[in-house]
């Protein structure tokens, strides 16, 4: 066997360096970027290094700027490649030598040998001064938490009495959980398979269709997923479908439906000869909807088309049901996709707030009188989802709130959101941080053309 010209460990490194300057350097989403590895050898440890690498960039980077001589001569590769190693040294069980060796390694692997000096400079004074270095960002909760510091407060301001834990939440690793198919198996019976294959896991309080796994594993080991029995769907996901309360022979609208994991909930809730359009603005994604629905061997009309434009995708005939799964902040699932902090703005939140708004008014416009109206974000910010609903019930003389359970019964941990239920990433159901409301077309009213 030839000997590999890397110290181990290197091209690992070298790969998630690649992915972090792309989301921290080029602004890339962390899943377009790690797109890149997708089937090579090594993508769970270089998945893992970078996800690690950017859910704490925001601690790691401000440790190592002090180390720099020269930062202004520091390439984005570079500096990459040193917040990644920090991550390996703070945060991994590796050796720290081994880790240090590795990412000297690592510039050649990168092409840019000549930074190796200053890679093993930088990195040897992190073995030894890391401890300090750290202690000095650590001083803020932004630093400590690895978050900007902009949403730290405006988690505090939301949520402060859970603002601490909702911070730790977010750079937890999140749970695999499952969505049963109900119409095909029960969990206690799915929970037999797993056993009988030795994969350990359990059922979620008060939400009837998921299971948890104790330990992550490849999709294409699980058994049941190629045939459709499960589906992967956090908890906090898996509650929009019965709040929606479609039932058979309703029609029914998924507004805003990719990557279509609500849509398979729907559709076991509608029964056979379901009358379901499932749209999206976003054609790549929609391909993942008829993706879904292939594994799930269940049938939807699939539209290309905008919500506020009423032409690219309605017939005349109004919906009985509506979900509304807006586009947000993603403030809730950073756990998942930690890149969220480094990507998102303040500016962003107000124009989420103007979009969902926009949105939610030209639903109203396809939804028949007493039909019923789901509203929810992965969002925990009030100006995307209480604030949202306000505005919508302010403007809209011919909308309601309609009934739904209450917080404490809908989910462990769930806060009332007057109005609406917001959910909290961890909190006791372990769910991702999710928005509810329930809305209710009334006959009265002058209602906005869902042209506007």
């Amino acid at each position: 066997m030839a000997r590999s010209p890397w110290a181990p460990g290197a091209p690992a490194i070298a790969a998630a360096a690649r992915i972090l300057e792309a989301v921290v350097a080029r602004g890339e989403s962390a899943d377009a970027a790690l797109g890149v590895i997708e089937g090579t050898a090594e993508r769970g440890a270089v998945r893992a290094i970078a996800l690690g690498s950017i859910r704490w960039y925001l601690r790691l980077a401000p440790a190592i700027e002090p180390l720099l001589t020269h930062p202004a001569g520091v390439s984005a590769t570079v500096r990459a490649l040193l917040v990644v190693a920090a991550h390996q040294v703070e945060y991994s069980r590796h050796a720290k030598e081994m880790s240090v060796h590795a990412a000297v390694d690592a510039t050649r692997v990168l092409g840019c040998a000549r930074a190796a000096g200053l890679v093993n400079a930088v990195l040897r004074r992190f073995v030894s001064d890391g401890p300090e270095l750290l202690r000095q960002v650590d001083r803020t909760s932004a630093g400590r938490t690895a978050h900007p510091a902009w949403l730290v407060e405006e988690l505090a301001r939301a949520w402060p009495a859970q603002c601490d834990a909702l911070l730790a939440a977010n750079n937890e690793r999140p749970p695999m959980t499952l969505r049963v198919d109900l119409t095909r198996s029960s969990v206690p019976d799915y929970l037999s398979r797993l056993a009988a294959a030795s994969i350990d896991a359990h059922e979620i309080q008060s939400i009837p269709s998921a299971v948890t796994l104790n330990q992550p594993m490849a999709v294409a080991d699980l058994p049941g997923f190629a045939d459709g029995v499960v589906s992967i769907q956090d908890a906090g996901a898996q509650l929009a479908a019965p709040l929606l309360d479609a039932r058979p022979g309703m029609r029914t609208l998924d507004a805003c439906a990719a990557p279509g994991g609500k849509i398979g909930h729907l559709l076991e809730q509608l029964g056979p000869g379901a009358d379901l359009v499932a749209l999206d603005v976003d054609a790549a994604r929609v391909g993942l909807i008829r993706e879904n629905l292939t594994r799930l061997g269940r049938a939807a009309q699939v539209i290309v088309g905008d919500i506020r434009e009423p032409a690219s995708f309605w017939d005349g005939r109004p919906f009985d049901r509506i979900l509304v799964d807006a586009p947000c902040s993603s403030s809730g699932v950073i756990r998942r996709h930690p890149d969220i902090k480094l990507l998102r703005r303040p500016t962003d939140i107000p124009s989420f707030a103007e979009l969902q708004l926009g949105i939610l008014r030209a639903a109203l416009g396809v939804l028949a009188p007493g039909g019923r109206l789901l509203y929810c974000t992965c969002s925990v910010l009030p100006l995307e989802n209480q604030v949202v609903v306000s505005r919508l019930l302010a403007l809209e003389s011919g909308v309601r709130l309609a009934p739904m359970p209450r917080a404490g019964t809908l989910a462990l941990g769930a806060l009332e959101g007057s109005p609406g239920v917001q959910l909290l990433p961890g909190a006791e159901a372990g769910t991702d941080g999710f928005y509810y409301a329930c809305l209710e077309k009334t006959t009265g009213g002058t209602w906005v053309r869902a042209s506007v």
